[in-house]
């Protein structure tokens, strides 16, 4: 199951990326967690301590995983050819969640005991001529091929704001996690993520975060209503751990509520079609809007119609 965690800047939405990656990979579930902020700090909320993270980013070798992924599908004869959005078909290499392949063998680093890729950060030949979604699009294209089973999970913290409907991207997960503070600026951000979600049928729930009292519970459910799922207290021990000096145990308040996002994730069905559909559909929009004039093709053509999702070749 894919989770994107999404919020504010600000909100904790990074802390509880680490926070639920950290309790499924304890449990013994297979976990990956992506970092798809532009701000890049998953390495250090899963372990303040560890070394430096290596692994090289995704979007800075985004030509050889364009060559990885398209394998031999005829539809996609070059990585020019390929776009952020472009969907898997016949003879595309499709990947299984930390499979014994060369993208998962390059890019992933275990960090606090869990599996890390990260998109990479700007540079200076970015600066000015770039935006952040270019750097989104292997994370784009990495769901796009992924098949993953029951029980298997992929932790994505994304960018700050509703800066995820700028692309697809919002698309391929199958729960989305919205964290919030109980303030005004807190909950700006739910509005606009509840109605770009109803349009196009993505599950959301709303996770409160730093609550300190009923008051803030109350404010929460007042602003979100049947979205609120659960919730975090303030807690000493992330304040104790983010200074680099961990006290005892995360609070069994907080625990629960970690347990209570697993379940909701669990209770979603795998619609492998409405996945594969909502792909389909931002790649077309994209092809008219950007991608065919930048590729000199007509990338409608790349869409197998034969093709059925949710596969791998040997299944």
């Amino acid at each position: 199951m894919r989770i994107a965690f999404v919020g504010k800047g600000g909100s904790g939405k990074t802390t509880l990326s680490a926070l639920f990656a950290r309790h499924l990979a304890r449990s013994g579930a297979p976990v990956l967690a992506v970092d798809g902020d532009i701000n890049q700090h998953l390495a250090e909320a899963l372990d303040p301590d560890a070394a430096p993270f290596t692994a090289p980013p995704l979007a800075g070798h985004l030509g050889e995983i364009k060559d990885f992924l398209r394998g031999t599908n005829p539809l996609i004869p070059s990585r020019e050819a390929m776009v952020k959005t472009t969907p898997p078909g016949r003879g595309s290499r499709l990947l299984s969640l930390l499979g014994a392949d060369e993208l998962h063998a390059r890019h992933v680093q275990p960090v606090g005991g869990v599996p890390l890729m990260v998109t990479g950060e700007f540079d200076e030949s970015d600066l000015g001529v770039a935006c952040y979604h270019s750097k989104l699009g292997a994370v784009e294209l990495y769901l796009g091929h992924l098949v993953d089973g029951p029980g298997e999970y992929v932790v994505v913290d994304m960018t700050a704001g509703a800066d995820a409907f700028a692309s697809g991207l919002f698309t391929r997960f199958d729960m989305t996690f919205l964290v919030a503070e109980p303030t005004r600026r807190g909950v700006s951000v739910y509005r606009q993520y509840r109605d770009h979600a109803q349009e196009f049928g993505i599950p959301l729930a709303v996770v409160g975060n730093k609550v300190t009292g009923e008051d803030d519970l109350l404010f929460l459910k007042e602003q979100t209503g049947d979205h609120l799922l659960t919730h975090l207290t303030h807690s000493s021990w992330v304040r104790s751990a983010e200074r680099g000096t961990p006290q005892g145990e995360l609070e069994d308040t907080n625990r629960h509520a970690l347990d209570v996002l697993r379940a909701a994730v669990d209770a979603r069905p795998k619609d492998w079609p409405a996945l594969h559909r909502h792909a389909v559909d931002f790649h077309l929009r994209n092809a008219r809007a950007w991608a065919n004039e930048a590729t000199g093709r007509d990338l409608a053509s790349q869409v197998d119609p034969e093709y059925v999702p949710g596969r791998l070749p040997d299944a």
